[in-house]
């Protein structure tokens, strides 16, 4: 068992090390680490601002009706709720392409691209978010005389700017990548073409999983700290639902890497429940009923919602994919550490090319 953690110890440091000793990898991850730094600074600054210039909550005297403090009070709570996810979002990012990196996996990499693409789309909607938050709140006079919005403006505009400027470099630091590890893959794999497509079935599945989580957890936050429940026993299950969700999403990938079909089959029956739960959301947000309780985050909800339904769904595909492929020997490749290899030869499967015979000379007895 000590030898066990030992092994994975090494092997952790082996493929964090070749993350700064090899070229395209490094690249990759430093662009991702700048553009978290810089964002997450830009909407440090940003909070920082709103919570200055906000007055304390006695201070406040102009709500009025109690619906008209109730929907104030959810303005204030959106503020910081958009900030905070989106530095949560490029926190996970930073981790997700340390391990997409240190793992090799290629499709987690462009899903770190299209990632981007989603984080561009939402700093982008929290610019008018939080300005519609901002004007109704001075409708309020919550603020002192700070004018909020002039001082946050420029950083809110600027970060979609350095997220898509970010965005294209990666993308083609992907193409490099995909380019490098293809190499890799092929020297653990080998060269059986229908190994390789069962591997990246495998990978993005795996690589789905942790993009689920983030979406999840993020459209959660949300409608926790803005929305909330209606009864406290929807709050504690709504809230209930990211630790359940964690377990679940750990057991996926457990289940997949053991080749465990009964466990799958009651993954992807959860997974069900999930797209359920996720339309009956979608659908509560438009409701004419309903949709007063969503206006504060209405945009983002809906980006949220829809972009994890899309992935649910492609999860549960790419898991009856993974499921078809069981028995099929990918196991004993998921579960052996890849053999170093000599760089100097060539890296082909000794199932796919036999030694050239060496001709046999007649002897005269």
């Amino acid at each position: 068992m000590a030898a066990n953690k030992s092994n994975r110890a090494s092997s952790l440091a082996k493929s964090t090390g070749e993350i700064f000793t090899r070229k395209w990898p490094r690249l990759f991850f430093l662009v991702a680490a700048v553009q978290a730094i810089i964002v997450i600074v830009f909407e440090a600054y940003a909070f920082a601002q709103f919570q200055t210039g906000l007055r304390h909550m006695d201070g406040i005297k102009d709500w009025g009706s109690a619906d008209r403090m109730e929907d104030g009070l959810a303005q204030i709570r959106t503020i910081p709720t958009f900030l905070g996810l989106l530095i949560l979002g490029f926190l996970y990012d930073v981790v997700l392409a340390w391990d997409a990196l240190r793992l090799k996996n290629t499709i987690q990499v462009i899903g770190l691209c299209i990632a981007n693409l989603a984080l561009l789309i939402y700093s982008a909607l929290q610019i008018d978010q939080i300005n519609v938050a901002i004007v109704i709140l001075q409708e309020y006079h919550a603020f002192k005389d700070l004018d909020v919005w002039q001082e946050v403006q420029g950083v809110l505009i600027a970060m979609p700017c350095i997220i898509a400027l970010a965005s294209v470099a990666l993308s083609f630091l992907a193409w490099k990548l995909y380019q490098e590890f293809a190499w890799d893959i092929l020297k653990h794999i080998g060269a059986d073409y229908r190994m390789k497509k069962r591997f990246l079935h495998y990978q993005v599945y795996i690589a789905l999983l942790k993009f689920d989580f983030f979406f999840f957890v993020g459209f959660t936050i949300q409608f926790l700290v803005v929305v909330g429940g209606k009864t406290s026993t929807e709050f504690a299950l709504t809230a209930a639902a990211i630790p359940i969700t964690i377990a679940i999403l750990l057991c996926a990938a457990l289940f997949t890497r053991r080749e465990w079909k009964v466990g799958m089959i009651i993954i992807i029956v959860l997974y069900l429940g999930g797209l359920t739960y996720f339309i009956y959301k979608l659908e509560r947000i438009f409701d004419p009923y309903e949709y007063k309780y969503y206006l504060p985050v209405r945009k983002s909800l809906t980006t949220f919602a829809v972009l994890t339904i899309v992935l649910i769904i492609l999860t549960i595909v790419n898991a009856l994919v993974c499921m078809f492929n069981f028995g099929a020997g990918l196991k004993q490749h998921l579960n052996t550490p890849p053999q170093e290899i000599d760089k100097d030869q060539a890296s082909y499967s000794m199932h796919d090319v036999k030694q050239p015979q060496l001709p046999t000379r007649m002897t005269i007895d």
